[in-house]
């Protein structure tokens, strides 16, 4: 099995907390180089994270010869530029979600990726979670029938005025953050929505604080999302059939404990215990592999594109007040 030496571009606070462990703790994986745009930061976050080498700006990264991939935490609008300046330096990228701000930037991305040779995913992590597996494959399997509809909050509050997901020139906003996933998990059950009808508020920053969405599919099956960033924190999905319904508690963000998924048939119900795992050392491996071995990256990044198309659909309904379709 093939190890891929990584380099991280940017000290943010889910690469510290979340991602930057999981390469380390990888079977398949080296975390050899972190970047900053100031030598002393990039120096003590190494020093705090055992990372061997600190460079002070992401040019010197991505000029380091040792680094095969790169993990891109920064903020949504800087995804595209450096995404493909990786890209043209020959690493591969692990790129925080949404992949880009809009489907035309992510589609010159996958482009770029795809002219040097390069693996690029998006990081959704909880795609790696075998809960998640286990849901999609219950959906498959009929075991709720016919699949009609799904529910998918992610919720929390964000207090910091100068955080970036309340800035509009870097992309922020409650559905590029969380809003993403609750998008993402309807579309994996669902598929693609033809149309879509959203309500909301825009704050004093500029960018949507809360919005609550409609996915419309043919036949009448739909999606309802909420999303924002000024309410309680709240993570869950629903997947409702015909037959029965099921419930996933603390979806997204679960922690390494054991994850619940709990199924309802009329009066009965049960629930079935995942053991708890890393989900993000799970994606990191999965990345490997395929970036080690040539094969199509296991979130394949014209899945964002799709994510992307609706985001923007549902950006469209906010601000036009009626129902739009989805670009396709």
């Amino acid at each position: 099995m093939k190890t891929i030496r990584w380099g991280v571009l940017g000290v943010a606070n889910i690469a510290v907390k979340a991602v930057i462990p999981a390469i380390q703790h990888a079977a398949n994986a080296t975390l050899d180089a972190i970047a900053s745009r100031t030598a002393d930061r990039a120096q003590e976050t190494a020093r705090g994270l055992g990372i061997a080498r600190a460079h002070g700006s992401y040019e010197a990264l991505l000029a380091d010869p040792e680094i095969e991939a790169i993990y891109i935490p920064l903020p949504n609008s800087l995804h595209r530029e450096w995404t493909i300046r990786c890209a043209e330096a020959g690493k591969h990228v692990l790129c925080e979600k949404p992949l880009a701000p809009t489907a035309a930037e992510c589609t010159e991305m996958i482009a770029a990726c795809r002219e040097h040779g390069v693996t690029l995913m998006e990081a959704f992590m909880y795609r790696f979670h075998p809960r998640t597996e286990r849901v999609a494959r219950a959906v498959a399997g009929g075991t709720l029938g016919e699949v009609r509809l799904v529910r998918a909050a992610f919720t929390f509050h964000v207090s910091n005025p100068r955080n970036i997901r309340l800035q509009p020139a870097l992309a922020g906003g409650a559905l590029y953050d969380v809003g993403c996933y609750t998008v993402n998990v309807s579309r994996m059950i669902l598929g693609e929505p033809e149309g879509v009808f959203a309500c909301g508020r825009v704050g004093a920053h500029g960018v949507d604080d809360q919005l609550g969405g409609v996915l419309r599919y043919p036949d009448g099956r739909m999606a309802l999302i909420d999303c924002g960033l000024s309410l309680p924190r709240r993570q869950m999905y629903e997947v409702v059939g015909s037959d029965a319904r099921l419930s996933v508690p603390f979806a997204f963000l679960p922690g390494t404990a054991d994850a619940e998924v709990h199924l309802t048939r009329g009066g009965d119900r049960s629930a079935e215990v995942i053991p708890g795992v890393d989900q993000y050392q799970l994606m990191v491996e999965a990345f490997d592999r395929a970036a080690g071995s040539g094969a199509p990256a296991p979130l394949p990044p014209g899945d964002a594109v799709g994510n992307l198309r609706v985001i923007e659909a549902l950006h469209r309904s906010l601000r036009s007040g009626r129902p739009e379709s989805v670009d396709r």
